[in-house]
């Protein structure tokens, strides 16, 4: 891809990263938000170029809920994805400011990050979005 596909980004993303934010926003229409009405759509890309999606999925026990993030990386691992491989993940939520990771979402990401591994999260409808390395977001990540 060559162009932007997103609407709010006037050049300031990758392309590679414009796809992901149409990807996670078309995905964020099936979450599974009954309690919160907090809808997240995630979408990631794998170091051979990759995507795959993901989305909050809550439950009446909250605890039991999953981010989108995680459900992401589930579904890329289910496709044969490598600890290493995860280079960039796009999350897309309606909040001020744009909803960066959790603490557990973070801690998984960095167990298949790639190195200099990007995380971006987007408001598409505020026109907003934030860019870290994962480093940046978990420094001294937890390693075996």
């Amino acid at each position: 891809m060559d162009i932007h596909e997103c609407d709010f980004c006037a050049g300031q993303m990758h392309p590679k990263d414009c796809q992901l934010v149409v990807t996670a926003s078309e995905a964020r229409t099936n979450a599974y938000c009954p309690h919160s009405g907090f809808a997240v759509g995630a979408a990631l890309r794998t170091t051979d170029d990759r995507v795959f999606t993901g989305v909050n999925v809550e439950n009446a026990s909250f605890g039991l809920t999953v981010c989108a993030e995680r459900n992401a990386i589930a579904a890329a691992v289910a496709a044969g994805m490598k600890p290493g491989e995860l280079q960039t993940i796009m999350i897309v939520a309606s909040s001020n400011p744009v909803a960066s990771p959790c603490g557990a979402c973070r801690q998984v990401i960095a167990e298949f990050a790639a190195d200099n591994c990007l995380v971006i999260a987007c408001n598409t409808e505020r026109e907003d979005f934030s860019t870290w390395h994962l480093a940046d977001l978990l420094p001294e990540a937890f390693e075996l």
